[in-house]
């Protein structure tokens, strides 16, 4: 079984910068596709990125692509999402994700696991 806990998340002004964080439990996180995706108030849960398991494959949503950058690292059972340039659209809350078999996927049916959430909040 795999945990996810998510962090980072925050008030910040439109043009800044948040760095989220997801931990992991459990000892297959190595072999985990992890992705991100967000959930904005009486909307869907819509994708944000991707990685695969060794970090050398990452897919992003094109709303983000060039603000946002994912990454992992492996030893530590972290999955990272900088987010710069924010905008107030970017406000949801992020849900950490991670897939058993697979790679990047933007489908929400392909991820197992999922965080509890951390509020985005981006001001104007």
């Amino acid at each position: 079984q795999v945990q996810l806990v998510e962090s980072g998340g925050g008030l910040v002004q439109a043009g800044g910068s948040l760095r989220l964080s997801c931990a992991a439990s459990g000892r297959t996180f190595s072999r985990l596709t992890m992705g991100w995706f967000r959930q904005a108030p009486g909307k869907e849960r819509d994708f944000v990125s991707a990685i695969n398991w060794t970090g050398g494959s990452t897919y992003y949503a094109d709303s983000v692509k060039g603000r946002f950058t994912i990454s992992r690292d492996n030893a530590k059972n972290t999955v990272s999402l900088q987010m710069n340039s924010l905008k107030p659209e970017d406000t949801a809350l992020y849900y950490c994700a991670g897939r058993l078999f697979g790679g990047t996927s933007s489908l929400r049916m392909d991820y197992r696991y999922w965080g509890q959430g951390t509020q985005v909040t981006v001001s104007s």
